[in-house]
């Protein structure tokens, strides 16, 4: 086999071959250089935006702090990278720093609001609960405020450790039998929330539970109450010359108009008073014949000792008095109203109530059901 010499264009040739090849391998190098540096750049930003997320205006952050907040929620870093982010983002955006030990960050007080960024995983899970707990005693006009901050605490949970440790870990359950809650004409529902929002008077066509056909009110809205599923609106009607605070349950309204008359509040009324005088108990018929229909009455129950062993830790009143007793059952003395709550409650021990006084409030126990109308009542 013959052997062509190397010529000068073959070297030349062959140097063209090699810088090209170097040229690309430079090239593919810059451009993973660069995507590994966008990729760095994005996850800087969004360290350091939640990094800010953690500062509060009127009181100062600790390092450590927001340091096991950026752990749970997933980022993978140091206490000194913390400390990095928040020198060099101290000079770009109104925050400061005190010379604590540990030390401190925080907004300074003349920070505009708008330089505040998104939601940190504290208020991410206060926001989500708020969303799965309050929604049904929130105003339209409150509502359309927050969906975009409950939307933004699921985003914000999403990936987060938090999600599992806490959100995952706590329920509110009813104390009595769960019950589906009744349908609510949604219309009805935003137009009374935003005439109590508003103190605006309405107009109504209510069904009574007594009633087969909706009467016509005008009503002055004065609050919400929720009395397990059922949402009630405490209102006086104007046709009333009496000012009789009544309770209307919100399923029952077909239609609601808001008006542009101004709605009256009893004068001195107080929310906390009504409710505990036991107004949203309901009276029952059998205490109509006391004083004030058995408010602020003193009982005496005893109980077998298993049935009234809950009692010695939930109270029944401030002045309440556990007395045990040489036979083996206890005697609760207590200050309470006298409401078809508290007799539908009382019902439910069964044997394990042994005896109850006034005798009146036994005779009510021990009867059958009757029917429990609330004479302040529309419901």
């Amino acid at each position: 086999m013959t052997v062509r010499p190397t010529t000068a264009n073959d070297i030349h040739a062959q140097a063209n071959a090699t810088e090209q090849e170097n040229m690309l391998v430079a090239t593919d190098s810059n451009a993973l250089k660069e995507s590994n540096d966008n990729r760095h750049g994005a996850a800087t930003t969004a360290r350091q935006w939640q990094v800010l997320s953690q500062l509060q205006r009127n009181r100062w952050v600790g390092t450590t702090h927001i340091y096991e907040q950026l752990m749970m929620a997933g980022f993978d870093i140091s206490l000194r990278t913390v400390q990095r982010d928040l020198n060099a983002l101290a000079k770009r955006f109104p925050i400061e720093k005190n010379n604590a030990n540990p030390q401190g960050w925080r907004w300074k007080e003349d920070a505009p609001l708008q330089s505040l960024p998104h939601m940190n995983l504290s208020q991410a899970v206060a926001f989500n609960m708020v969303e799965a707990n309050l929604t049904q005693l929130l105003p339209p006009v409150i509502l359309d405020e927050l969906f975009p901050w409950f939307d933004l605490a699921r985003r914000q949970l999403k990936n987060s450790k938090v999600t599992h440790s806490w959100i995952d870990r706590v329920r509110i359950e009813p104390a009595t039998q769960p019950l589906i809650a009744p349908h609510i004409d949604l219309d009805s529902k935003d137009n009374i929330y935003h005439a109590l929002f508003y103190q605006l008077q309405i107009n109504a066509c209510y069904t009574r539970s007594n009633k087969s056909e909706a009467s016509e009110y005008t009503l002055n809205p004065i609050a919400i109450i929720q009395r397990g599923v059922i949402i009630y609106l405490l209102a006086t009607r104007t046709d009333d010359p009496d000012v009789i605070i009544r309770t209307f349950a919100l399923h029952r309204f077909d239609s609601v108009e808001i008006l542009e008359s101004t709605a009256q509040t009893p004068e001195n009324f107080q929310l906390d008073t009504y409710l505990d005088e036991g107004s949203m108990g309901f009276s029952h018929p059998f205490f109509g014949e006391l004083a004030e229909r058995g408010k602020n009455t003193t009982i005496e129950l005893q109980f077998t000792q298993q049935a009234g062993r809950s009692l010695t830790e939930s109270k029944l009143s401030d002045d309440q008095v556990v007395i045990a007793n040489d036979d083996g059952t206890l005697t609760i003395k207590a200050t309470v109203n006298l409401t078809s709550q508290l007799v539908w409650w009382l019902r439910g021990f069964g044997n394990g109530l042994l005896d109850a006084k006034p005798e009146l409030l036994y005779q009510a126990v021990l009867d059958k059901p009757r029917a429990t109308t609330n004479t302040d009542s529309d419901v």
